[in-house]
């Protein structure tokens, strides 16, 4: 009996462990045993009434035919619906990949946009050009429409291809661009631009924010991990549709915990600018690079010359960018020469205050003239490989008296913009106001975004 009961105090002292460590096995095990242990000795009562008792009520109502009064042939219209499908050109497109890219089976379609004057000189391998397509529901071509900018002068060009009376047509209007504020921002973990890229930045706005802070970061080597941004710019829409970005209106960097900030202000009658939030100006009188998105290739120093094969120095800065990159004025002043010129082929002088002189060689075009006046951050030509060059890049050159400084350097060139007036003071408080709440919103969503 002793041997009995110390062997039931064994069992229950190892039920009494099981269930403290796994009670939910046990509370498993016990619903099973409940459910069908003891040969139904336990069962679930249902305490509510026979359903077959409940009384049954049949309610009929007459329901009218959406097909009432009309015949068949009317009804296969019903069924009939418009496809729509949003692209972007591709500089190699042809009149089939677009179309293909579109969803677009139609061979008429192909062939008219093949042989049409307006849509080869416009669309076909033009690329970032803004396409929506209409389309039947057997992917027949209704309407297409590409949207450009090709100007800075505020206004996007609308090419129409559209089927009237059975037939292809085209159009080409000219309408106006409308600006909206667009609020974005990002966390450095390598580069700026990779950053910016993350975040869906365009590329002219990365670059503007890195004009506005060029004489307090260095956005090549200057920056560090987890640093913060954020950007109020102009989205530039046509007929309601993204096309390109605008001006930077304001921004914030966060760079090892110091904050630097910018919005622009224009007052009435005078050029406008970017200013700190309270008043001081960013005007710079020299941007350091003429060519966005960029590597140096060449220094200032003296170097072995990649043609001559002799060492020589090198009084300008090389920036190696493909064929067509944007070239653009570093600061205010006029053409002096644009032209060819021995060594640098297709080259622009560009003549400053103070007798300060800047050069811009190897170019592929020339979009000014001599005697024009450009400003800061014009597009004055496009890089290339003409005159002494063993390829595509720019040879940048600048001139103080005639003689030449390390271009890398001219950033430190201070401006002599005039500070805000007293009389636009309250508007420009009232603006900084208003950025400065936008840009917290920006950091702030950063800052929540970054720490998941």
């Amino acid at each position: 009996m002793t041997g009995l009961k110390n062997a039931g105090g064994a069992l229950i002292a190892r039920l009494t462990s099981a269930l403290q460590k796994h009670p939910r096995r046990a509370s498993a095990a016990l619903a099973a045993v409940l459910l069908t242990g003891g040969s139904g000795a336990f069962a679930v009562a249902n305490l509510g009434p026979d359903p077959a008792d409940l009384p049954v009520r049949t309610l009929t109502e007459p329901v009218a035919s959406l097909a009432q009064g009309h015949d068949l042939a009317e009804l296969t219209d019903l069924q009939a619906f418009s496809l729509y499908r949003n692209e972007t050109t591709r500089g190699n497109d042809t009149a089939e990949s677009l179309l293909q890219r579109l969803g677009i089976a139609d061979p008429q379609a192909a062939a008219f946009m093949r042989s049409n004057e307006a849509v080869r000189q416009n669309v076909l391998s033009r690329a970032g050009r803004l396409v929506s397509a209409e389309t039947t529901a057997d992917h027949q071509l209704t309407a297409l429409t590409v949207r450009w900018a090709p100007d800075e002068d505020g206004t996007f060009r609308r090419l129409t291809v559209e089927r009237v009376d059975g037939k292809l047509q085209t159009k080409i209007e000219t309408g106006k661009l409308t600006a909206s504020p667009r609020l974005a921002g990002g966390v450095i973990r390598s580069t700026f631009y990779a950053a910016s890229d993350a975040a869906d930045i365009p590329e002219n706005v990365s670059m503007q924010m890195a004009d506005i802070f060029e004489g307090q970061l260095d956005f090549r080597r200057g920056l560090r991990k987890g640093d913060r941004f954020a950007v109020v710019y102009e989205s530039l829409e046509a007929d309601g549709e993204p096309l390109r970005a605008g001006r930077v209106l304001s921004t914030e960097f966060l760079n090892n915990g110091k904050a630097h900030q910018a919005i622009w202000f224009q007052e009435e009658g005078r050029k406008g600018s970017y200013y700190t939030l309270d008043g001081k100006s960013l005007q710079q009188a020299y941007l350091s690079y003429p060519v966005e998105f960029s590597r140096i290739s060449s220094n200032f120093s003296m170097r072995l010359h990649p043609i001559q094969k002799t060492w020589r120095a090198h009084l300008g800065t090389d920036f190696a960018a493909p064929t067509g990159t944007k070239v653009r004025t570093v600061g205010d002043g006029t053409v002096s020469f644009a032209g060819v010129q021995n060594g640098y082929g297709n080259v622009i002088f560009v003549e400053h205050a103070n007798q300060h002189t800047t050069v811009y060689a190897h170019l592929s075009r020339i979009d000014v003239r001599q005697g024009q006046h450009v400003d800061q951050g014009d597009i004055i030509g496009a890089v290339g490989s003409t005159g002494w060059a063993t390829g595509p890049h720019l040879h940048f050159e600048f001139r103080d008296k005639g003689e030449q400084r390390d271009p890398l350097t001219i950033a430190q060139i201070t401006d002599s913009a005039k500070p805000i007036s007293k009389s636009a003071r309250a508007t420009f408080d009232k603006q900084a106001a208003q950025m400065r709440i936008e840009l917290d919103a920006g950091t702030q969503s950063v800052a929540v975004a970054s720490a998941r």
